[in-house]
């Protein structure tokens, strides 16, 4: 994941929020939305709910992880955010891949289902 494809401004979020869609899943909540480029923007989130800062970064990690692997067999052009539920601790990097597989079937965005 390149980093010109992380979405950083207020704006950008604010707009995802209000006008896409949702999907939840066991340990990560997706909202996603068209963004009419020819690439995917991501963002990976996680509140103080999950825990400690150490905890909140491996969240964020094994989330990008999952990611990395599925972002070959998505369509583009549309923006992520991915929310990392408090369940999401002490889990492995598999289960949290299958769970936004999951997130990701759910909102029809797979091409490789």
């Amino acid at each position: 994941m390149l980093r010109p494809n992380v979405i950083r401004k207020k704006s950008d979020f604010d707009s995802i929020y209000k006008k896409g869609n949702s999907v939840g899943d066991r340990y990560v909540v997706l909202f996603w939305r068209k963004n009419h480029l020819d690439y995917n923007r991501t963002a990976f989130l996680a509140s103080k709910k999950v825990g400690n800062s150490v905890r909140r970064n491996r969240a964020r990690r094994l989330m990008k992880e999952g990611y990395r692997y599925l972002c070959d067999g998505l369509d583009s052009g549309y923006d992520f955010i991915f929310i990392a539920r408090n369940t999401i601790n002490d889990k492995k990097a598999d289960d949290v891949k299958k769970s936004i597989s999951s997130a990701l079937r759910k909102a029809k965005i797979k091409k490789n289902v």
